[in-house]
C-alpha cells in the first residue's frame, strides 16, 4: 500500500536563531511503477537535509545524468531549477536554516553552496555519521527530531559568530511578505554601507539581494497557487508583490524555464500531488 506524511515542524526556541523549520517528507511507493521525480523550483532557502531511506538522486533539466546524495547534505540556494528523483522508500527531514546560519555554524562564504550542495560529513566530521545511524535506529517522528536538535544545539553552543542586523533584516524580508520596499529596509536595517551590505549580504546568503528578493517573490507566488489554485496568475502577482502578469511570468521563466500555466502543470505531476498533498 502506498503511503505519505508530509509534515512541517517548528524547533524549540533556543534554535529559532538558526532554523525556521523541520520539513518531513515519506512516501513510499507500491508496484512496479518507478516514483515520479520532483522538478525542484528555486527557493530563498539553504537546508541541511538527512536521508533516512532509499537514497535520492537529482539531474538536469535533461533527466540524462543522475548524482546520489549522499545520506546528509547541505544544500545553497538555487536560481534554476533540477529534479529530484526519490527511491521506492523515500523518507527524509529537511531541516530549513535561516538565512546566514550557514555562515554563522561554519564561518563559510554561502557562495560556496549556491546552486549546489556539500556532503555534511565533510563539514562536521563522524559526527554526522553518528547522527545517521542514530536516525536510521529511531522508533518515532519526536526521537528523530529529538536527535537532530542535539545536534543542532552544539553547533549553536560551538559557534562564535554573532547574530547581526543584517541577518535580522533577512529574515524580516522573508517574512515581510516580500514587498517592493523591502530591499531598501533591509538595507537600512543592516547598519551597513551600501558597499558593506552587499558584501556580507552575498558571503552570508550566497545570492545578491535582489536576486534573494525575486527568489523569494516567485517562491510565494507559486505557493499562493497551490494553496489557491482558483486564483487567476494576475491575482497571484498582484498579492504577491509584482506589478503586473508580464512581470511575473518573466521570473518564472528565468527560474524554471517555463510559463506559470506550464509550471504549474508539471507541479501538479509531483510526488506528493499522487498523494493528494502539497507544500504550502
Amino acid at each position: 500500500m502506498d503511503l505519505a506524511l508530509l509534515q512541517t515542524l517548528l524547533p524549540q526556541a533556543n534554535l529559532l536563531p538558526f532554523v525556521r523549520a523541520y520539513q518531513v517528507f515519506r512516501f513510499v511507493f507500491e508496484g512496479d511503477v518507478p516514483p515520479p521525480p520532483k522538478f525542484h523550483a528555486p527557493r530563498p532557502e539553504h537546508c541541511l537535509t538527512f536521508y533516512l531511506r532509499d537514497c535520492q538522486k537529482f539531474s538536469g533539466l535533461d533527466l540524462m545524468a543522475l548524482t546520489a546524495y549522499p545520506r546528509c547534505i547541505v544544500s545553497g540556494i538555487y536560481n534554476r531549477p533540477i529534479y529530484r528523483h526519490g527511491g521506492k522508500d523515500f523518507w527524509a527531514i529537511k531541516v530549513v536554516l535561516q538565512p546566514g546560519a550557514f555562515y554563522r555554524f561554519l564561518r563559510i562564504p554561502t557562495t560556496y553552496i549556491t546552486n549546489s550542495f556539500l556532503d555534511a560529513e565533510a563539514l562536521w566530521g563522524p559526527v554526522i555519521g553518528r547522527v545517521c545511524d542514530q536516525l536510521a535506529n529511531c522508533a518515532t517522528l519526536d526521537g528523530m527530531i529529538a536527535t537532530i536538535e542535539q545536534f543542532l544545539l552544539a553547533r549553536a553552543r560551538d559557534s562564535r559568530e554573532p547574530l547581526l542586523p543584517i541577518d535580522r533584516a533577512v529574515q524580516s524580508l522573508l517574512s515581510s511578505g516580500a514587498s517592493h520596499h523591502s530591499l531598501t529596509a533591509i538595507a537600512s536595517q543592516s547598519c551597513l554601507s551600501t558597499r558593506q551590505f552587499i558584501r556580507k549580504f552575498e558571503e552570508r546568503v550566497g545570492v545578491s539581494a535582489t536576486m534573494f528578493h525575486r527568489i523569494a517573490r516567485f517562491d510565494k507566488a507559486y505557493r499562493l497557487k497551490n494553496n489557491r489554485p482558483d486564483l487567476d496568475w494576475l491575482s497571484i502577482a498582484i498579492a504577491t508583490g509584482y506589478t503586473d502578469y508580464q512581470h511575473l511570468a518573466k521570473d518564472f521563466k528565468e527560474f524554471t524555464t517555463l510559463t506559470p500555466r506550464a509550471f504549474y502543470e508539471i507541479e501538479k505531476t509531483s510526488p506528493e500531488r499522487r498523494f493528494g498533498l502539497h507544500e504550502g
